[in-house]
Order: structure tokens, then C-alpha cells, then sequence
């Protein structure tokens, strides 16, 4: 006959893989947020008419060498990309409507492919002025100025703000976490965000690439499933 302490354990060994899927997913979505606000801003900050990728094709239309947006691609992208820059210098050649619709060819053939090398979909070219984050910004203007502190701390006061926020949150609620079932799932979810949320910024300072893969394909990383398989 079970005991109550073996009913107890068999309960435990039931929910457990359940409670791991529920707090594996929490962590995931925090990943990927925090991955795609990155990623989103940067992919958009490529993606626009006044963008670094559309400026330097401008640049290799001009001198009529393809070699300044060669970066933006990946290897096996080359052949493709060079077929269409050699029929835009073509086109160009008649002037007026002719040379703008082969420009914006090539400009939307290039950003194309830089984002597929990214493994980011093609939404299109947006035009000169679209909304940039500002942390986007804020790279740019480090970059040309060879200063990155106004960066830096745009970007850490972002983070400490969210972290406030929650550390905060979390506090308030601990105080009555003993006052009730009710009470005690506010503080647990309350701390469960923050304790993610922390981990989620770590984890896109130092482990942005697997945290991509992940949100891309749906597995954890190993790296997140070693340190939350218990």
C-alpha cells in the first residue's frame, strides 16, 4: 500500500516534465523578445533607403564596382548578387526612369540577400526617414564619432530602468507572498519575470547567437537547457 510520502513522489515525478515545458517556455519567450528587439531594429536599420546597406550600393553603382557590398552578403550569394549588379550598370546606361528603376532593382536585390544571409525575412525597402530605434541610432553616431559612452549608456539605462522596474515589482508583492494562495502566485510570477528578465539580457549579451538559433528553430540552446534541466 502507498504511503503518503509515495503518493507525494509520484505526484512530484508527474508534474515535474510539465512544470520544466511551462518554465522552459517563459525563459524562451524572454529570449526571443529580447532577441528580436535586437534583431528587429538592426534588420530595420538595413532596410531603409538612407541605411548603411543602400548607402554603400550607392557607392558601388557609382564607381560601378561591386566590391563595397560584397560585406553585406554571405558567400554563396556572391554569384547572384553580382548577376544583378552587372544587369543594373546595364540597364543604367539609358539614363532617366531606366537608371532609377535598375538602381532600385539592385538596392532591393542586395538588401534581399543580406537579409536572407541574417535568416531574416525581405518585408521590402522602406523609405528614407523610417523610425530607427534609438539604441540603433545611438550605434551610428558612436561609430562616427569614435565614441561609444553616449551608447553605452543609452543602452544600460534601458536595462537598469527594466530592471528596476520588476526588482521592484517583485519586492512589493514578497511582503504579502504569505498572505494567501492568491497572493503568493502574484509574488512567484512577479519574480519569475524578473529572475528571466535578467537572464534574458544576459543571455543576449553573451549568448545572442544561440539565442537566434532558438528562437529560429524552437530549441532551447544548450547551454539554457543545461542550467534549467533541474
Amino acid at each position: 500500500m502507498r504511503t503518503t510520502t509515495d503518493r507525494k513522489e509520484i505526484r512530484r515525478e508527474r508534474i515535474a516534465p510539465v512544470m520544466r515545458t511551462r518554465r522552459n517556455l517563459r525563459i524562451g519567450s524572454v529570449f526571443c523578445a529580447a532577441w528580436l528587439l535586437i534583431a528587429v531594429s538592426a534588420f530595420g536599420h538595413c532596410d531603409t533607403m538612407d541605411g548603411p546597406v543602400v548607402r554603400d550600393a550607392r557607392i558601388a553603382l557609382e564607381k560601378k564596382d561591386i566590391a563595397p557590398v560584397l560585406k553585406w552578403i554571405q558567400p554563396e550569394h556572391e554569384a547572384e548578387l553580382k548577376a544583378a549588379f552587372a544587369r543594373t550598370l546595364a540597364v543604367r546606361t539609358h539614363g532617366g526612369e531606366a537608371r532609377e528603376l535598375a538602381d532600385q532593382f539592385f538596392f532591393e536585390t542586395l538588401v534581399r540577400v543580406h537579409r536572407a544571409g541574417e535568416g531574416a525575412p525581405y518585408t521590402g525597402l522602406k523609405p528614407a526617414g523610417s523610425h530607427v530605434e534609438p539604441a540603433i541610432a545611438a550605434a551610428d553616431r558612436a561609430l562616427e564619432t569614435g565614441d561609444a559612452d553616449a551608447l553605452i549608456k543609452a543602452v544600460t539605462e534601458e536595462a537598469a530602468a527594466g530592471i528596476r522596474r520588476r526588482f521592484a515589482e517583485v519586492m512589493e508583492k514578497r511582503k504579502h507572498a504569505e498572505h494567501g494562495a492568491e497572493a503568493g502566485r502574484e509574488y512567484v510570477a512577479a519574480y519569475v519575470e524578473f529572475v528571466h528578465y535578467v537572464e534574458a539580457l544576459n543571455a543576449a549579451a553573451t549568448r545572442s547567437a544561440a539565442v537566434h538559433s532558438w528562437c529560429e528553430s524552437g530549441a532551447e540552446p544548450a547551454a539554457a537547457a543545461h542550467e534549467h534541466a533541474h
